[in-house]
């Protein structure tokens, strides 16, 4: 539904983000090819889920370089042999999701420690399934309402202007590389961390939490400083305008404090509390502070006050302080710390 929803309204929901017209286009025939992926990348998110469920974390991390390596190589082919620009980047990256999708598939097939088939996952248990829902759709609609906000933080920062736009695409490289080990640490100790709850040693798991807050927030205080650092290489990923290249400096500086944010939130809501089952609160947390306060107040900020991009910017992007004390108060009562294993 996703996918069909997403080559249909491409057009509509670029000029919801204030794509320029110039780029309407190709814009949207990258999107409408990269839809046709979408399945299989949905289909391998699962797949890759259920390995690392049970500790195979070494396996999604050779797909996903397999893939990578793969997905470079086609580029090279429709881009520089054949001359396809645009739709053969996008098709480079459909297929070698395709093939990544297969990848896991094919293992799959081949061990005992997941039973991957359609009968396996059509058969219903009742109370499996009644625990499913019961801890899997909170943490769904969490990551829906997040990604909805961020969503409307691009098409907040469309409306004023190309220049802030493209200074944020080119941070928004740069904060995705420097943040990927304290988020890899946060959903991964979260795997261990459930594990240990799920024995029932809730001494050992209150340890094991200290230990995963206290890294992965020195993870995250590490990603800000690098973050910082590799702000001289800022001008080699692309060529900017003087406006956007002043606001690529100034935005480096605001994401090294939110990146530092992200990691303390992330650790605490996706990886302590959902380890003990405790989805809920990261999805009232998420929807109250993001779509009752920050959404509203950078509207307010850019529409009804006017305010420059960098302040309307900076508004948006202070939400992970503005959710910080409530989720480590949660964390100090350990109301999270429960053993739902059944």
């Amino acid at each position: 539904a996703l996918t069909a929803i997403g080559i249909i309204f491409t057009k509509q929901l670029l000029i919801l983000m204030k794509t320029p017209e110039e780029v309407l286009g190709p814009a949207s025939t990258y999107l409408r090819i990269y839809f046709l992926g979408m399945t299989s990348l949905m289909i391998y998110n699962f797949g890759s889920a259920l390995l690392r469920a049970v500790g195979d974390t070494r396996r999604p991390l050779v797909y996903l370089f397999c893939s990578g390596v793969i997905n470079v190589a086609l580029n090279i082919l429709f881009v520089a042999a054949f001359k396809m620009s645009v739709a053969g980047v996008a098709l480079a990256t459909t297929i070698s999701r395709t093939i990544e999708l297969f990848m896991c598939l094919a293992y799959a097939k081949t061990q005992n420690d997941i039973k991957f088939s359609l009968s396996n996952v059509l058969k219903f248990n009742r109370v499996l399934t009644f625990d499913f829902i019961k801890f899997s759709l909170p943490a769904l609609g969490n990551e829906l309402v997040w990604g909805s906000a961020f969503s409307m933080y691009s098409v907040i920062l469309g409306h004023l202007g190309e220049d802030i736009v493209a200074a944020n695409s080119v941070v928004n490289v740069l904060r995705q590389l420097c943040s990927v080990l304290a988020f890899g640490m946060a959903y991964g100790g979260a795997i261990v961390l459930g594990k240990t709850i799920g024995s029932g040693n809730l001494e050992l798991a209150e340890r094991d939490a200290s230990r995963l807050v206290r890294s992965t927030i020195l993870a995250g205080f590490c990603a800000s400083i690098f973050l910082i650092l590799f702000k001289p290489v800022l001008p080699l990923f692309a060529q900017l305008s003087p406006a956007a290249s002043h606001f690529r400096d100034m935005l480096v500086y605001i994401n090294s404090l939110s990146v530092f944010g992200a990691a303390v939130n992330t650790v605490l809501i996706c990886g302590v509390f959902r380890s003990g089952g405790d989805s809920k609160f990261g999805f009232i947390l998420d929807s109250i502070i993001m779509w009752l306060v920050s959404v509203p107040i950078g509207l307010f900020a850019a529409f009804v006050l006017k305010l420059p991009p960098l302040w309307v910017y900076f508004i948006l992007y202070l939400d992970e302080f503005e959710k910080m004390p409530a989720a480590v108060i949660h964390y100090l009562k350990k109301t999270w710390l429960k053993n739902i294993t059944r």
